[in-house]
């Protein structure tokens, strides 16, 4: 077996597949595979059924470290939905837990961290992480490159601005305040707290990739609570350092954020080769947005953007909306079909089937 410690310093390529016919690769990397292909964010998880019966008794960062469960609720939506990708059954706090920050993810609260980060001598206490405290992930991941065949598999983490939020807060915040405060007023110790978190982010991610996922996505789930100038900033740089230290791996690059339409420009210039664009921006506009920034060969590619909320509202509304987007996704160099956020968790599973087969359905 591949020394994980070192296999992180640079992704080995030798572990991962040759998927030339993946629709979600051949889009990812600005190409036009033959269908569109689609998958789900929170695609895994309380939709289903088949997740509620399995986790029934095991806590979430309990799941999280269990390399066969983590497998088999991977696997769950490619067996139901049909979907060209499938992400990693995990948690953007799960390198955090690993590290050894003392933190629970709470039924129907979130993540709740034991001391919250609000000095400059909490941030030097901040643990780093060895790819080796992550070692249950990477065996879910070398199981799973084994039993999905020519699906794709999608590693993630949480950008260091989200991480920092909740670490800062101590839990989930509407409005960041406490988040906000620290970085207005002590820029030195904000930089250095994202600088570690930077570290973390790109820790588990090349622990993901040298054991074999197709590519990676960075959640910034907090970043649209930002001004374009406060991003560029506070969040810009250290979401640079995570993106650039995957470039060698050769895998396509997804960012990803919630109410981040002003913010779109900069997550490309972070580093993304995909966007991805939650639904109150049209994708054909974000792809305007995007083909704006400087410096890139190609056009944009995007990922998104229907509403979760639109797969409530009966097959009607879900079939025109999801020509809609399609068409608007025509802009783009590339485009992979999504939600513009997670799945809900009372979304009927059927639903999401039909939505799959609409978008391999659909014509160029």
């Amino acid at each position: 077996m591949t020394d994980i410690n070192t296999a992180v310093k640079s992704p080995a390529k030798s572990a991962r597949r040759s998927l030339p016919g993946s629709p979600f690769l051949v889009a990812a990397r600005g190409g036009r595979p033959a269908r569109v292909p689609v998958w789900f964010m929170r695609q895994a998880g309380r939709s289903l059924p088949e997740y509620r019966a399995l986790r029934a008794g095991t806590k979430m960062l309990a799941a999280c470290f269990d390399p066969d469960l983590v497998c088999e609720i991977t696997m769950q939506p490619v067996r139901r939905h049909g979907v060209d990708a499938a992400i990693l059954f995990s948690d953007i706090v799960v390198p955090l837990v690993a590290a050894g920050v003392d933190l629970d993810i709470v039924a129907g609260t979130g993540p709740v961290v034991a001391s919250p980060i609000r000095s400059a001598e909490d941030v030097a206490a901040l643990p780093t992480l060895d790819a080796s405290q992550v070692e249950p992930v990477a065996e879910a991941v070398r199981l799973l490159t084994s039993a999905l065949g020519d699906t794709a598999l999608i590693g993630f983490a949480g950008a260091p601005f989200t991480l920092a939020s909740y670490l800062v807060e101590g839990g989930p915040s509407r409005n960041h305040e406490r988040t906000k405060a620290l970085m207005y007023a002590d820029p030195t110790t904000w930089h250095a707290l994202l600088d570690k978190l930077a570290d973390i982010a790109l820790t588990f991610l090349r622990a993901q990739l040298a054991a074999g996922v197709d590519a990676v996505q960075l959640f910034d789930s907090w970043a649209g609570a930002l001004s374009l100038k406060d991003y560029r900033e506070f969040v810009l740089p250290h979401s640079s350092k995570v993106l650039a230290g995957l470039a060698d791996a050769g895998v396509p690059r997804i960012h990803f954020g919630v109410g981040t339409g002003h913010l779109l420009g900069a997550m490309r210039e972070a580093g993304a080769d995909v966007v991805g664009v939650d639904w109150r921006t049209p994708l054909d506009t974000a792809v305007t947005r995007l083909a704006a920034v400087p410096g890139f060969e190609s056009g944009p590619v995007v990922q998104g953007n229907l509403d979760p909320a639109a797969l409530f509202a009966g097959d009607e509304v879900v079939r025109r909306e999801v020509a809609r987007i399609i068409s608007e996704g025509r802009a783009a160099q590339g485009h992979v079909f999504n939600l513009g956020h997670g799945v809900l968790p009372e979304t009927d599973p059927d639903v999401l089937t039909k939505v799959v087969d609409l978008v391999h359905g659909s014509t160029r």
